[in-house]
């Protein structure tokens, strides 16, 4: 059984009922995940110590950084860290500080 964003259970498209705007937003909701996934399953860091892209207060953050260069998928990373607002550790290159500098350029 699957759940659409409304919690409703659907298998084809003719199950959804309800309004087809709705249903719209929910395919487009569901699209919007497989995409993270596939980006996300690309990544080098999933295939490395998440330790290094988390590192310790003051720790070095060198090693993620250099694993990001070399990673495909790097500028979906950063825009996702950016579009979640995430506080914590190694985003498409970037860390925390990076990304805050960067959000405040662009406003």
């Amino acid at each position: 059984m699957r759940l659409d964003t409304s919690g409703r259970e659907w298998g084809h498209v003719m199950d959804w009922g309800g309004h087809p705007e709705e249903d719209l937003g929910a395919l487009t909701d569901l699209l919007d995940v497989t995409e993270e996934q596939d980006w996300q399953e690309r990544a080098l860091c999933a295939q490395t110590d998440p330790e290094a892209f988390f590192p310790e207060k003051g720790g070095s953050t060198r090693e993620a950084k250099r694993i990001c260069q070399g990673c495909e998928v790097k500028d979906d990373c950063l825009e996702y860290a950016l579009a979640h607002d995430e506080r914590f550790g190694i985003w498409g290159g970037l860390s925390e500080r990076e990304r805050r500098k960067l959000k405040k350029r662009a406003v």
